[in-house]
């Protein structure tokens, strides 16, 4: 089953380090945070991988392009050209890297990898954000309803702590809590490819038509996580993935 990853977008919210490369780009420690989302997937042997490219879509062909050598140590024969990789982790994976259009919304990238996903169910996700969703269990969650869709449905820490408030005396405090109401659409779709004929052009906003249309024809599930998940809009949400990561704490990835 192939894996949709959308890294098209410009990432004005993180301007700090998208002037330079694109949000899929930036690193989370060693590795992009594509990279991550990728392990993620491969982790449960889901490595057929088809990026949809736009916003510096030549910097995410470099990189894969050039993944040993800029992961590994290596020797280059000046004379013959050369190059022999040392202490390589050697990763099976086939990455198809697709230019999806600079200014394409995020159906419209959607919409320009029917001739990929080769008329099969396939699975779906952003840039942008990491989850310790477990994918087999997504899986079988979609299996079990028979829909066109299957989003995960998320609900972060708040940005702020919560005060339950009695008159003006706090009956409670909680410092970023989880929200108790308001799911929210955290990525990780399965779909059916079917749901491609709901995506008229580029200009399609997948969270608008699409995924509306599909909702009031009784085609849209949601899978409940409660568990792991943040997105990397902004600078701030960077910083805290990095001190995750630096410090051992990634839940995102199998293991930790």
């Amino acid at each position: 089953m192939k894996v949709v990853l959308l890294a098209g977008g410009f990432g004005t919210r993180l301007a700090e380090y998208t002037d330079v490369v694109p949000k899929p780009m930036v690193r989370i420690g060693q590795y992009p945070i594509l990279l991550h989302i990728m392990r993620h997937y491969a982790a449960y042997e889901y490595k057929d991988f088809l990026i949809a490219l736009g916003y510096k879509g030549e910097v995410i062909k470099e990189y894969f392009l050039n993944y040993y050598s800029l992961n590994a140590d290596f020797t280059v024969n000046l004379g013959s050209g050369d190059v022999t990789h040392h202490n390589t982790l050697s990763l099976d994976w086939n990455v198809t890297l697709v230019d999806t259009g600079a200014d394409s919304m995020t159906g419209g990238r959607v919409g320009r990898m029917r001739d990929y996903v080769d008329n099969e169910r396939f699975l779906l996700t952003y840039g942008d954000g990491l989850s310790d969703v477990n994918i087999d269990s997504l899986l079988d969650f979609h299996r079990s309803h028979g829909k066109l869709v299957t989003v995960t449905a998320v609900r972060p820490a708040a940005r702020f702590g919560d005060l339950s408030l009695e008159d003006s005396r706090v009956a409670s405090f909680s410092e970023k809590p989880r929200m108790k109401e308001g799911w929210i659409n955290g990525g990780f779709f399965v779909m059916e490819p079917e749901f491609l004929d709901f995506i008229s052009n580029d200009a399609t906003i997948l969270e608008k038509e699409p995924l509306e249309l599909a909702a009031q024809k009784g085609e849209l599930m949601a899978y409940r996580h409660e568990g792991f998940w943040q997105c990397m809009d902004t600078k701030r949400d960077h910083d805290h993935l990095s001190e995750m990561w630096d410090g051992g704490n990634a839940p995102w990835v199998p293991g930790i």
